[in-house]
């Protein structure tokens, strides 16, 4: 007879429990960005490159430090088309909207060819002020609409002229190298410097007078201005991080957009719509960006040094945090998968507590910037000691609760933690991701809020494996189906809603698994129309969330509400386009994905015929609870439309699979038990 848990247990189902948890995040609430736009439309743009917040400091940079104080203040993305954004491209993107250049951009890449100047649209003569070169004292002063020669002047007075006659000033000051040095060094008091005297010439940083003024740093680097001569190759070089973005309409506010969601963060490409917008301007076409922001925070200076900070440091700091921790869980498969020491009871039960908590290291990661370990002396050290804190609390209600009694038990739990504390944080506004094992991370400049597709497949893969566990003690079709709806709901509302998951590839997924699943449970024998109709169902749903998310203002919406833009635009083929190359490149262009895109269509093919591979222990889990097989098959088919629908597929089926391998071999029959009759 299979183990049962106790009666109280069974009496209060383990989810609603979990879901406590859930509940208590979603009324913690998120943080909102001021809705008023200010008044005042941008008049001066000072752009550098390789500018981070690290720089900014009151006594190397008084100027920079003035101009921060009454600013609000925000690190910015400025992701290109290349490893490191350089000033070439950030330049174009500070006036096109898009990444990159435009001429060296892929077909697929979704950038208009060839680049438009998006400044064109606002209306008012353009100057520029070239303040980049060797030397500070001389300028390139030009009208973009005037069409004539640049004449050479000298001094910083026609900077005042072009602003007082009603131009919007475009100032390039000196760049900053990448590597650290001298050369560094020099180039940080040449730029403060140069900003110094151009607001000085304006009345200084504290006038009342001061236009609406944004300094930005468009590109990690500048390729065109070396590190040092004497010292040409890369000398001690940085990481290439998050950059300074100041916007004086916003004092003493954080900076954040409509496109990252994030407090504190921005992107390159909102530097035009923040432009546009505030000349009441409309750019041709679709562009990427949305407006900066504000949102109060006492601090934000100090807000954009974390950010930048955890930015830069975590993905050195995440394989030791979380590898350290998983290793626990390789040695439990180990045990679990080698029979001579899986015969062994009391070792095979280590193996199995082993293998059930090591997944927990993925919720402690999204969680682990509640504490900033990166203003630790050895952040590596610290982010390690922040995950194993969190998994070992997460591990005592795991491994000490009732349901330790059932060999499923702790299992069930443990991957209904995973799903629930992951869906809990896009929940509440995905406010813990940055700067976390995992996470969303803001120099990548993919998603910056929400459930990226490898979290979707944890949440999917983890779901499935509780409901698996679940289904040992809940036995009746209609239960079952009723867990299964539940489970499925919650999933998929969480991962679709726009203040939430605003994923838009989940629901196609989480539609046909769930949906799938319940009628297996339920003794229906899936035909092809419910197939079609449970796939027709989820394209019916995300397209009414998105319609809905599309109602909302532009500066609200999400990936879900951008999409029927497109779709209204008529880019929408280009973009499914986009998307299917993009999934294509990634599992051809990187060697260890291939590999694990092929072991992942060899392991699904084991999970649905483990009787003709031979593989006993998961058959007679079959016999034992026939609905695991038919949990295992709602996995197969999400994990592959999963992969077909998402634009980074085999990331989703790499986590899908990453957390099944943990957890398969423990709920597994121990080798002694095969054989043995069971109801």
């Amino acid at each position: 007879m299979p183990q049962e848990l106790p009666a109280p247990v069974r009496r209060t189902p383990l989810a609603v429990l979990l879901a406590l948890l859930l509940g208590a995040l979603v009324l913690a609430g998120a943080p909102t960005a001021s809705a008023d736009d200010p008044d005042d439309p941008v008049r001066l743009v000072i752009a550098t490159a390789g500018l981070g917040w690290e720089d900014i400091d009151p006594q190397a940079t008084p100027n920079l430090q003035c101009l921060a104080e009454r600013s609000g203040a925000g690190a910015m993305n400025t992701t290109s088309t290349s490893v490191v954004s350089t000033k070439r491209q950030g330049m174009e993107t500070l006036h096109s909207g898009y990444r990159g250049l435009a001429e060296e951009a892929p077909r697929t890449s979704g950038i208009p060819t060839p680049a438009q100047d998006q400044w064109e649209q606002l209306g008012v003569p353009v100057s520029t002020f070239d303040f980049s070169g060797p030397s500070t004292v001389e300028l390139t002063v030009g009208d973009e609409g005037g069409g004539g020669a640049p004449e050479r002047e000298s001094g910083y007075t026609q900077i005042a002229d072009a602003l007082a006659a009603g131009d919007l000033v475009q100032v390039t000051v000196p760049s900053l190298p990448q590597a650290d040095g001298p050369a560094r060094a020099q180039a940080l008091v040449s730029l403060d410097a140069v900003v110094g005297a151009t607001l000085d010439e304006l009345g200084g940083c504290q006038s009342a007078d001061l236009p609406r003024t944004l300094l930005v740093s468009v590109a990690a680097t500048d390729p065109e201005h070396p590190a040092s001569a004497e010292h040409p190759g890369p000398v001690a070089s940085r990481t290439a991080g998050l950059q300074v973005a100041l916007d004086t309409a916003f004092s003493g506010q954080a900076l954040t957009s409509g496109a990252t969601k994030q407090t504190g963060v921005v992107v390159l490409t909102d530097v035009l719509a923040t432009i546009l917008t505030s000349y009441d301007a409309t750019a041709d076409g679709l562009i990427p960006g949305q407006p900066f922001r504000g949102t109060a925070h006492d601090d934000p200076q100090q807000l954009a040094l974390d950010r930048s900070e955890a930015a830069a440091q975590v993905d050195a700091a995440t394989v030791p945090a979380l590898g350290s921790w998983f290793a626990l869980g390789v040695i439990g498969i180990v045990i679990l998968l080698v029979p001579p020491l899986a015969r062994r009871p009391r070792l095979a039960a280590v193996g199995r507590a082993l293998a059930a908590i090591a997944p927990l290291a993925l919720p402690v990661g999204m969680f682990a910037s509640l504490v900033p370990w990166w203003r630790a002396e050895h952040p590596t050290l610290a982010l390690t000691g922040v995950v194993w804190a969190g998994c070992a609390l997460l591990s005592a209600l795991v491994l000490a609760g009732p349901w330790r009694h059932h060999r499923l038990g702790p299992v069930g739990i443990s991957a209904a933690l995973v799903a629930l504390l992951i869906l809990g944080e896009s929940a509440t506004g995905s406010r813990f991701q940055l700067g976390s094992p995992l996470g969303a991370q803001p120099i990548s400049g993919g998603r910056f809020y929400g459930l990226s597709n490898h979290l979707f497949g944890m949440v999917l893969a983890a779901a499935l494996m509780a409901l698996l566990c679940l289904f040992a003690v809940v036995r009746t079709p209609r239960a079952r189906v009723v867990w299964t709806v539940a489970v499925g709901a919650l999933v998929a509302i969480v991962c679709v809603a726009p203040s939430m998951g605003a994923d838009f590839g989940s629901m196609l997924a989480t539609i046909p698994a769930f949906g799938l699943l319940a009628l297996l449970v339920s003794g229906i024998r899936p035909r092809l129309w419910h197939l079609l109709a449970l796939g027709a169902g989820g394209a019916v749903a995300v397209l009414g969330v998105s319609f809905l998310d599309w109602l909302r203002p532009a500066e609200d919406r999400t990936h879900l509400g951008r999409f029927i833009d497109e779709l209204l635009s008529g880019e929408v083929i280009s973009v499914v386009v986009r998307k299917l190359a993009q999934n294509v490149a990634m599992t051809t262009g990187y060697p260890s994905l291939a590999v694990v895109m092929v072991l992942a269509v060899v392991a699904s093919i084991a999970l649905l015929i483990p009787g003709r591979l031979r593989w006993r222990r998961l058959v007679a889990l079959d016999a034992e609870h026939p609905a695991s097989y038919w949990v295992r098959v709602a996995l197969v088919v999400g994990t592959w439309v999963g992969y077909a629908v998402n634009d980074t597929g085999p990331v989703l089926v790499a986590a899908m699979f990453g957390i099944w391998l943990c957890y398969l071999p423990a709920v597994l029959p121990a080798p002694q038990d095969l054989g043995q009759e069971r109801d």
